[in-house]
């Protein structure tokens, strides 16, 4: 699984809430690989996904959160994916 996390520099809501999203993260999937993206290197990217507010959080290419979720909420759709995904395939 992977989780992007899309930010500006200088986001003090972004680096405030970073860490605890990813200790939460790599606590439900262990081996999830976590990237920090930043949109003023990758805007292509950004706009592609959708992307239009930041902090944006997608995980597997998906965009999944369009403001920053809690550690709770995060760690609550992480739990479920892999579930909403056996039962498409």
């Amino acid at each position: 699984m992977k989780i992007e996390l899309f930010y500006a520099p200088g986001c003090a809501k972004c680096a405030a809430a970073t860490d605890e999203l990813k200790i939460a993260a790599e606590a439900t999937v262990p081996g999830v690989e976590w990237c920090e993206v930043n949109v003023l290197d990758s805007i292509d990217r950004a706009v592609d996904m959708g992307i239009l507010t930041l902090p944006a959080l997608a995980v597997d290419g998906e965009l999944l959160f369009t403001t920053l979720p809690s550690p709770a909420q995060l760690t609550a759709t992480l739990c479920r994916r892999p579930e909403e995904h056996s039962h498409g395939a």
